[in-house]
């Protein structure tokens, strides 16, 4: 596992409270000292404070960056992106929200024939060079730790625009209660792409289902497709299925 890796990992399992050193290279299958420089790196940064055999988060739980999701859980969310990709049909009209997994899914789309409306500026180097995709770029603030735009902009020109469907991810999705993300701007533009999209699919790995960290919620619609890998839980499913879901898994 990498550096990246191993420290973003490090963030979410922290999340959960304090943990012991020796607990955290027992689960990462490395040496006490290896966790040591990683909370140490991570101190530095302030995202932690260091404490007698560990270390809490420094605040609030902090959200990792773009290229630190893109480390995480890699082949389950490119099994993840390829699984939706079987739900694409040529010539429709797609909303690409921001996200690693919906990144890693855009990056498929190179040969298909579409029209892409997206906030997800990672994906323009990509999709730009794609001759078979018309690409409208939702303008806006810059969220930088997830190389898309936000805010008011983004919303107002979302509303002149219909789609076929919508491709999302979140932070956690919880049954009952819906999409969780870091901030009201984030699920505010969220729901204006589920009012203006025919159909909405979720991508989220097994560990991002039941989670519910963050403070802003965006609610489902009654009907919705989530794709997610293996690892998912059967009463993670079944709560999710009786929230409206159609399931989608995908096999790494």
């Amino acid at each position: 596992m990498r550096g990246t890796e191993r420290r973003a990992r490090l963030l979410a399992a922290l999340e959960l409270g304090e943990i012991d050193v020796d607990d955290l290279a027992r689960r990462f299958g490395v040496s006490a000292s290896t966790v040591r420089r990683d909370l140490q790196h991570l101190s530095d940064t302030k995202a932690v404070r260091r404490t007698y055999g560990g270390a809490i988060l420094a605040g609030s739980p902090l959200e990792t960056t773009l290229d630190q999701r893109l480390a995480i859980d890699g082949p389950e969310k490119q099994a993840i992106a390829r699984a939706a990709l079987a739900l694409i049909e040529d010539g429709e009209t797609l909303i690409l929200d921001a996200g690693s997994t919906v990144t890693a899914f855009g990056r498929l789309l190179l040969d298909r024939r579409l029209r892409i409306i997206t906030n997800n500026l990672a994906l323009l180097p990509y999709l730009a060079r794609a001759p078979g995709i018309d690409l409208i770029v939702l303008g806006g603030g810059l969220r930088a730790t997830s190389m898309s735009t936000v805010g008011p902009l983004a919303v107002d020109a979302l509303r002149r625009l219909t789609a076929d469907r919508m491709v999302t991810s979140a932070d956690g999705v919880v049954a009952g209660r819906g999409l969780c993300e870091a901030s009201l701007d984030q699920v505010a533009l969220k729901s204006a792409m589920m009012a203006q999209a025919g159909d909405m699919i979720v991508l989220a790995t097994a560990g991002k289902l039941g989670r519910a960290e963050q403070m802003a919620w965006a609610p489902l619609p009654r009907r919705w497709t989530l794709v997610t890998d293996a690892r998912a839980s059967q009463a993670a499913r079944h709560a999710l299925t009786g929230a409206g879901a159609r399931i989608v898994v995908a096999e790494v």
